[in-house]
């Protein structure tokens, strides 16, 4: 019988098949190989979809179940044959251990197990499931509306909004936390409100892709947007972008979800025309609702 594909999000596989490795055992090469082949895949699909023009229709939900689909789609397929990659990994391990003067094969396992691990961290994993302050990359919703609530609270009491507005604003730019710009080496610029880099910020930046409405069409530009080294400096930011600029002195008037992200729109917070609207199905969506009746979560260190 053959080996059940592995949950994608279970990230307490990673310190098991390490282990495994240190006591020289070929199944946990072998799955650290197939392992590695589901995050290749992964990083493919995701490359494919990017490049594809976007379905406004599914909103930022639809992105982020779609990125779980993929995720777990990728893992399913590296446990069956898969491409060939995760075999010829193995070949190739293989064939050096048995080499002369080769380090043994258990050290060639470990070291193999440690090079895929490297590499999930890259992708904002740790062998825990939670990532460290410069990877953060939230695994679910959940997680991504627990880490950002105590922000996204202290933001709201210091403009005068309603923190459920916020925190949707913050999924609807970023996919629940899936598509967060990154840096050219590939670490997270936490910039959760799709703030750009203009004139007046003298902090880091980062060139990356976005869809403007134009025209009566989303369109495909390239601009400089900012990037932050916390959540709390990111909220910060936000704070003053709405506070300092007189143009969302409307926007901030309002105490309802509705209200402000109608005053946001106006403003020309973004040039989407159903931005308020996407703000308001978000903040009213289960997942929103869960978060804000969960119990208060632990800060992250972000």
């Amino acid at each position: 019988m053959s080996a059940q594909p592995v949950n994608a999000l279970d990230f307490s596989q990673y310190a098991g098949l390490r282990a495994a490795a240190q006591q020289n055992d070929p199944a946990a090469l072998k799955q650290a190989a197939q392992q590695f082949e589901a995050l290749f895949m992964q990083m493919m699909l995701k490359s494919m979809r990017d490049a594809l023009p976007g379905d406004s229709t599914l909103g930022s939900q639809g992105d982020f179940y779609t990125g779980l689909y993929d995720q777990q789609l990728s893992t399913t397929l590296a446990s069956g044959k898969g491409m060939g990659l995760a075999d010829l990994l193995v070949k190739q391990l293989a064939q050096s251990s048995s080499a002369p003067g080769a380090a043994s094969a258990s050290v060639n396992s470990a070291s193999s197990i440690a090079a895929y691990t490297k590499t999930a961290k890259s992708a904002g994993i740790s062998e825990s499931g939670e990532a460290g302050a410069c990877e953060w990359t939230p695994g679910d919703a959940d997680s991504f509306l627990d880490a950002i609530r105590p922000h996204a609270e202290k933001a709201a009491q210091a403009l005068g909004v309603p923190t459920r507005a916020i925190m949707a604003q913050a999924v609807l730019e970023t996919g629940w936390g899936r598509r967060i710009p990154r840096d050219t080496d590939g670490r997270p610029t936490l910039n959760l409100f799709g703030i750009k880099a203009g004139s007046s910020w003298s902090g880091k930046t980062v060139e990356t892709a976005t869809k403007e409405y134009v025209d009566g069409g989303f369109r495909n530009e390239s601009a400089s947007f900012r990037a932050y080294g916390s959540l709390s400096e990111t909220f910060d930011d936000y704070v003053r972008f709405l506070s300092r600029n007189p143009r969302y002195v409307d926007a901030l008037r309002e105490d309802s979800v509705g209200g402000f992200a109608q005053g946001l729109q106006k403003a020309g917070y973004a040039t989407d025309p159903a931005y308020a609207h996407k703000i308001v199905d978000v903040a009213n969506s289960r997942d929103m609702s869960a978060a804000l009746t969960r119990g208060k979560p632990r800060l992250h260190s972000v």
